[in-house]
C-alpha cells in the first residue's frame, strides 16, 4: 500500500478519542484499571503518520469522548456506560479537562469534535465540517479498534468518505480482538501502517 498516493487538501486524519482520560497512565480508564499495554505505542506511530500529513498540508481531525457535566458537575452518562465503567466520576472527560485532551505527541488538531457515543457522526457536526474542509478521504486511527474506530469508520464509509485503516494506529483492550476487527474491516476498506501512511507524502 505504500506506493498509493492522497492528495493532501482532501486528505483528513480522524484520530479517534485518543484522549489522555482513555489512554495516558495518569488518565481515568488507569485509574480505572481498564486499559491495555498496547496503548502505550499508540501516541508515536499516529503522531509520525499525522507530522507527515500536516507537513504536506493536510487535515487533523480529533475526536474527543465526552461526559457532559450535569448538575453540580456530575457527569450525564448512559445507563451502559455507567455499569461497564463505574470508576468514571465527576470531572473524567470533561470538556476543557486535561483528561478530555488529546494526548499531546498528536497536537495540534486543525479540526475537533466533541462526541458522545461511539460514532463520531452521531449527533455532532462532523460531517458538516468534513464537508465545508473539503476532506474527502478519511485515515482512521485511535481507541478502541472495535469500538470508536470501527463504528466511526462503517459510519463514514456509509457517508461516501474514502476510508483508510490505520492499523496499527489503532489498539482495543485485546489484542485477538483488534486483530479480528481489523480483519473485518479489511473487507471494506484499505489498511495500512502509520508508516506506510506517512510514506505516501514524501
Amino acid at each position: 500500500m505504500a506506493e498509493r498516493r492522497f492528495d493532501p487538501a482532501t486528505t483528513g486524519l480522524l484520530a479517534c478519542d485518543l484522549q489522555n482520560d482513555f489512554i495516558h497512565p495518569d488518565g481515568a480508564y488507569a485509574r480505572g484499571g481498564v486499559t491495555s499495554p498496547a496503548f502505550a505505542d499508540l501516541p508515536g506511530r499516529v503522531a509520525t503518520a499525522a507530522g507527515a500529513l500536516r507537513k504536506a498540508g493536510g487535515w487533523i481531525v480529533a475526536t474527543h469522548f465526552t461526559l457532559v457535566p450535569g448538575k453540580g458537575g456530575e457527569p450525564l452518562m448512559s445507563r451502559h456506560l455507567r455499569r461497564m465503567r463505574p470508576f468514571l466520576r465527576k470531572g473524567d472527560f470533561a470538556p476543557g479537562s486535561w483528561g478530555h485532551d488529546i494526548v499531546d505527541p498528536i497536537k495540534p488538531a486543525d479540526l475537533r469534535i466533541d462526541k458522545i457515543a461511539l460514532s463520531a457522526f452521531y449527533m455532532t457536526p462532523l460531517e458538516f465540517v468534513l464537508r465545508k474542509a473539503g476532506i474527502e478521504t478519511l485515515a482512521l486511527c485511535g481507541v478502541v479498534t472495535n469500538g470508536a474506530v470501527a463504528t466511526t469508520l462503517r459510519d463514514a464509509h456509509g457517508r461516501d468518505f474514502s476510508c483508510v485503516l490505520l492499523s496499527d494506529g489503532c489498539a482495543a483492550f485485546e489484542q485477538r480482538v483488534h486483530e479480528a476487527t481489523v480483519a473485518e474491516l479489511a473487507t471494506s476498506v484499505p489498511v495500512m501502517s502509520c508508516a506506510e501512511f506517512a510514506a505516501c507524502f514524501d
